[in-house]
Formats: structure tokens, sequence, C-alpha cells
């Protein structure tokens, strides 16, 4: 969790509400308060990229001439380093085993299916990843989705209804909090990554009961993610399954930012901290991030995924996976277990480890307060002060990095924050750059809130002159 020191939390406060003053002043003196109103922030989000998001990529360049009300696109664009797409694998470039397999499958099948899993969308395609995506995570079948927030947001009210207890991590994400209230069922929040406060919560809630009714609940599923995403923070999970387990209650774990990326085999937040995907009765993960792919899917028993199939409207009315997706994410899959006959998929979740460890490592001697777990690609910065979110991403942006900057409402609205995420794409010259770039714009904004170590090559040399 982070802990806020009071200056900044005061300092970023009085910077909202002078913000609140003056949209409350310009509703009145519109005309006047337009002379002098500080820039639109449009220009920090929604960049258009015009090439593949691999470690560097194209950004599309524009212009405004009413203060970034409207931006309008130009044909020019300025080469970054990425650090912002989720590529962790570096699957999302060509590849010299996936591309020529997702454009013969984009030659056999074409684009689309046309049509849903159940009538004429289900092809050999998707029936093998199916079963290949089961046998990575360790679970007897599987099932996929078109979309990767879907597969969150569609699946809970499948799992549970009226009379049933959902207990959420307080920082899981939307699609998960939208399909925990289109469930019916009842919600409760526990601490985040908090297995303490979420035994109290399981057993204060199996104590009283339905409301009104006070019956037993009908089910009990406890919700959590492998890796949160705008945290960056391992799940505590081999605790939270013992509570689970304790207490009778189901394990709902969402991988969408750690399937793939972390693991010694890329299998995961299980694989890394010693859990048996048997102990976990709901696998679900993303296509999105470390397979360069779209999409999702849900592992579990065989008697919960026939349940699905019968059940979920995404797979019951939505177009299925488009086929050179599903490639995409077998071939992906093939190259990490090393089925491709090469040795690459080890060499990349290497990398990525090492990447992730390198870059967080300097990020923190460099005095940013950084946030998340060793092994995890995924690394926010902390900004705070809403002033220093456009002034940070126009700085790296005009610096050849581009980065993502988060604020409420996806934050809480005093925990802005610049979100980095690593690839094993990443070259350590890549990252080099970016640390230099970062270091720079930090102290030009003011971001840096712990003192730098300092550092080694001083004391080298006193220990060589001894």
């Amino acid at each position: 969790m982070v802990r806020l020191p009071y200056t900044t939390a005061l300092t970023t406060l009085f910077s909202y509400g002078l913000l609140f003053a003056f949209g409350q002043l310009r509703d009145f003196f519109r005309k006047f308060i337009d002379l002098f109103k500080a820039k639109n922030v449009k220009d920090c989000f929604g960049r258009p990229i015009a090439s593949a998001p691999d470690s560097w990529f194209d950004v599309v360049e524009r212009t405004s001439n009413d203060n970034n009300k409207t931006l309008q696109r130009t044909s020019n664009t300025s080469r970054c380093l990425n650090l912002g797409s989720y590529n962790y694998l570096g699957f999302a470039a060509a590849d010299e085993y996936c591309t020529p397999r997702v454009i013969e499958s984009l030659k056999k099948y074409s684009a689309s299916t046309c049509s849903v899993r159940v009538d004429g969308g289900t092809t050999k395609l998707h029936a093998e990843l199916e079963d290949l995506a089961a046998r990575f995570v360790g679970k007897p079948a599987a099932i996929l989705f078109g979309m990767g927030y879907v597969t969150n947001s569609a699946i809970i009210p499948c799992l549970i209804g009226k009379g049933g207890l959902i207990i959420s991590d307080s920082l899981n994400h939307n699609s998960i909090v939208n399909g925990a209230r289109g469930s019916g069922a009842t919600v409760r929040v526990f601490q985040h990554n908090s297995p303490a406060h979420l035994e109290e919560v399981l057993r204060e809630q199996i104590a009283g009961g339905q409301p009104r009714t006070h019956r037993p609940w009908k089910k009990i599923i406890v919700i959590v993610e492998g890796i949160y995403s705008m945290e960056g923070e391992l799940c505590k999970l081999p605790e939270i399954i013992a509570v689970c387990k304790k207490y009778k209650a189901y394990t709902y774990l969402d991988e969408a930012h750690s399937i793939g990326a972390v693991g010694q085999s890329g299998r995961g937040v299980c694989e890394l901290l010693g859990v048996d995907p048997a102990d976990v009765d709901i696998m679900m993960g993303t296509f999105t991030k470390s397979f360069g792919s779209c999409g999702g899917y849900i592992a579990a028993s065989k008697e919960i995924i026939q349940h699905l199939k019968h059940s979920c409207p995404a797979h019951l009315y939505a177009t299925s996976m488009s086929p050179p997706a599903v490639q995409q994410v077998i071939s992906a899959i093939k190259v990490i277990l090393g089925e491709d006959g090469s040795n690459r998929g080890a060499q990349k979740l290497a990398r990525i480890r090492e990447n992730s460890n390198f870059f967080r490592s300097e990020l923190k001697k460099m005095g940013f307060e950084v946030l998340g777990d060793n092994d995890s690609p995924v690394m926010p910065i902390m900004l705070y002060n809403p002033a220093k979110i456009p002034a940070f991403s126009r700085e790296c942006l005009r610096q050849k990095v581009a980065v993502v900057t988060v604020a409420f409402p996806a934050t809480p609205l005093l925990l802005a924050r610049a979100r980095i995420c690593i690839s094993a794409s990443h070259s350590r010259e890549d990252l080099v750059k970016a640390l230099d770039v970062i270091s720079r714009v930090g102290d030009l904004v003011g971001i840096k809130y712990f003192p730098a170590e300092p550092p080694k090559i001083a004391e080298a040399g006193h220990d060589k002159l001894e």
C-alpha cells in the first residue's frame, strides 16, 4: 500500500482544490478565464501509433490551435522508446516463428469467423488453443473469449448470483468490479493484498449470513489478481488460498498481467510462488499482454467450463476470436514452452526478469517512489500532483520516450502515477537511455521524493587507493 507523506497529500489536495475552484469560476466567467487557463491535457492520452508496439515505435505527431481542445493528426511521426505497451515477452512485433504461421492462418481461415462459437465460429485452432491453454496453466479444461475485459465482466455473473457472496480485493480491476456488480451477489471488499483482513471479513460474513434472512451463503468466491495492474504488486496467493481453504471459499485468480510474464517457465504467479494450480478454483487470464494477441480464457474444472459453455452470453452470443489471433497465441505458447525447437522462450523469460529487476532497482536508487515487487514488469512511478501528470508525459515524449500516465478515476484522487511496462524486447542500452531521460525529467518536474543513493564509482576508487 502507498503511504502518502502529509506534505505531498496537502499539496496535491491543494492543487485539486485549485482546479475545482477555477472550474467553477470558469463556468461563470468562461470568456475571461479562457484567456489565462492552462493547456488541456488531451495530448497526453490516446496518442496514435504508426507501427508495431515493439521496444521502439512510431508515435503520430498531433497539433492543436485551441489549447488542446481538439487535436489534429499530422503525417509526421516520432520514433520513441516504448515504455507503455503490455508487450512483456516481445511477441507484439514480427516473430520468426509466430508471424509466418499467423499469415498462413489468415489465408486459410480469413480475418474473422463471422459467427459465434456455438454456430460456425469454432475452428480447429480454437479447440487446439483451449487444450493448450489448459495444459499451460495446469487445469483440466479452458474456454476462450474474444476480449479480456469481457472474460471477467461476463463470466463472474455466470458463476454466482443472488444469495452468494463475492469478497474482492479493494484494488481489483474495473472488469472484476463490473462483473461482481452485475452478478446480483452481495459484494464485500477486503484491504488490498491483506490475508488477515480477508479472514476477518470472511469470519464476519459467515457469522452474519445473508442480509435480512441471515441464511447461510449459497456460495462464497474470493477474487484476486496475480499482478495488480496499477500497483505492480504480486498477490499474496499462498496466504490467501490458506484462508479460503479454512473457510471453504472458492478462489478466482485474474492473471491478466502475470501469465506468461512471471514464473520459471512463464506459468504465472502459481509457479512463481509455489502454489498448486489445483488449489485455485478458477484461473482467468488474457492473451493481450505476454502473447501479443487479443482475447482471454478461463481455466477450471471440466464441469465449470461445461457450465460456462452453456450459460455465458460472451460464449453464446459474441463473435469468436479471430483465427489469426488464436494462431498467434498458440505459436507464442509453443515458443515459451520450447516446442518450436529453440530456447528462445527461456531466453525471453530470463530477459524480462532481468530487465524488470534492473529497471526497478535503478529507479529506486535515483530517488523515485516506485511501487510493486521484484519480477513484476509493471512499475508505477508516483507523481501525485495533477500538474506533474502532463509535465512528466510531455517532457518524456519530447525526449523520445513514450510513457503512460494514470490518474483519477483509474487511481485514487491523490495517487496519480506514471505506469512503466518493461519488455523482454528492450535491450540494456534501451533501458539505460530510458533511465537517463526519466532521471532528467524527474529532476525537472520534481518527483524524486526520496534521496538518491550515492554513486558507487567513488567507493570503488577509494578501495583501489587503499
